[in-house]
């Protein structure tokens, strides 16, 4: 599927995979394919992006994204369901930071002491590119969409990378929701 990738594409899971690396985590998931969209300052995704006002909002994508894993990675969809069930995950990452330090429940012990390397990609990073592919193929579809091949196979770009991290559940998803993106909305610039 990876031939499939535009260039910008390609730089974003490339990107991804470095950001997944820097933070120690094991597998590439689908907030470092959103912190690697970010980064970027061209492409469609980019331009889609710099319209809806997020590339002037990015500390605060940021910050959500750092909340969400100092929660061991869940939305708030699910830790306000746990809640339901009468589990608090605030107090859970209170007494866990207490014991053993503020972003504990953040660190995957399993990656203490290993080498730096390719890192894999996780399910929801998995899932993103599937939605991505497609995203990809449903917009070549429509009557005014922009269409781009090769042989007469449809090609990925970021903004169908940035498409499918709007419609996958999840805390990235649930970021571009709370700023104001949105698959309609990223429908509506590109």
């Amino acid at each position: 599927m990876f031939e499939r990738f535009t260039k910008d594409a390609r730089e974003v899971v490339q990107s991804a995979a470095g950001h997944c690396e820097r933070a120690g985590e094991r597998t590439v998931g689908a907030e470092h394919l959103l912190l690697a969209l970010l980064d970027r300052e061209s492409g469609r995704a980019s331009s889609a992006l710099t319209a809806l006002g997020l590339t002037e909002r990015t500390a605060s994508v940021r910050q959500a994204l750092d909340e969400a894993r100092r929660r061991a990675g869940l939305s708030r969809a699910e830790a306000d369901a746990l809640a339901g069930l009468g589990i608090d995950v605030s107090e859970i990452v209170s007494r866990v930071e207490e014991v053993h330090g503020v972003g504990a429940m953040s660190v995957d012990p399993a990656d203490s002491g290993r080498r730096s390397g390719r890192r894999p990609f996780g399910k929801s990073a998995k899932d993103v590119l599937v939605a991505a592919l497609r995203s990809a193929v449903d917009r070549s579809e429509l009557p005014h969409a922009r269409i781009r091949s090769r042989g007469g196979t449809t090609v990925i770009g970021d903004e169908h990378i940035l498409l499918a991290l709007t419609v996958r559940p999840g805390v990235a998803g649930e970021v571009l929701a709370d700023h104001g993106v949105t698959y309609e909305s990223v429908q509506r610039v590109l």
